[in-house]
């Protein structure tokens, strides 16, 4: 017989749409780690996140059957993952922030920081997470579905019900933020 920690993705899965106990919580045991990462992207407070990670997974074995094998099934169940941290969003309408908040205001940001690419590949992984986790929920919603999930504008518009200008316009200034910040850390304190 073969032990559940050697079961193949595949097994796994049989096992779930089975509904045995011992597979759905080693599928749970192997998923929820990155989730609860994906879902962190969205919802900062570790509690919430782990409330939207366990209705996430709720929502995942409900759905197990309706998955094709098309693509992956991480690929697949961070989608519901996504879905379900924005729909807490939208509950707790915290999605959008003023257009109008931390903007530049035509200080030269681009002309400061030179472009973003070669700030943002100078940052380590978990900086760069700080400074993500720092922004207005609105702006990480859409840079996250954008950059990280790879959502085109229309889908973004789509998913949180604004128009793809908006999401056009929360990304820009998302950016410019991110931007303004990592200038921040790379420049030297002055002397006293």
């Amino acid at each position: 017989m073969i032990t559940l920690s050697l079961l193949s993705e595949d097994q796994l899965l049989a096992g779930c749409l089975a509904h045995n106990p011992r597979a759905q919580r080693q599928f749970y045991e192997r998923f929820a780690p990155k989730m609860l990462a994906v879902v962190r992207r969205y919802v900062r407070d570790h509690d919430a996140a782990e409330d939207v990670l366990a209705q996430g997974f709720v929502n995942v074995f409900r759905y197990l059957p309706q998955f094709e094998g098309r693509g992956a099934l991480a690929g697949w169940i961070r989608r519901v993952m996504v879905h379900e941290a924005l729909k807490f969003l939208r509950k707790k309408n915290a999605l959008l922030v003023s257009l109008d908040a931390e903007t530049d205001h035509g200080h030269g940001l681009h002309e400061r920081l030179g472009t973003a690419a070669t700030v943002e590949s100078d940052l380590a992984a978990a900086d760069l997470w700080r400074l993500l986790e720092g922004l207005p929920v609105g702006y990480r919603t859409v840079f996250s579905l954008y950059a990280l999930e790879g959502f085109t504008h229309p889908q973004i518009g789509e998913l949180l019900g604004i128009s793809e200008g908006t999401s056009k316009s929360q990304l820009s200034r998302a950016r410019q933020m991110l931007q303004r910040r990592i200038g921040r850390l790379h420049t030297p304190a002055m002397a006293a």
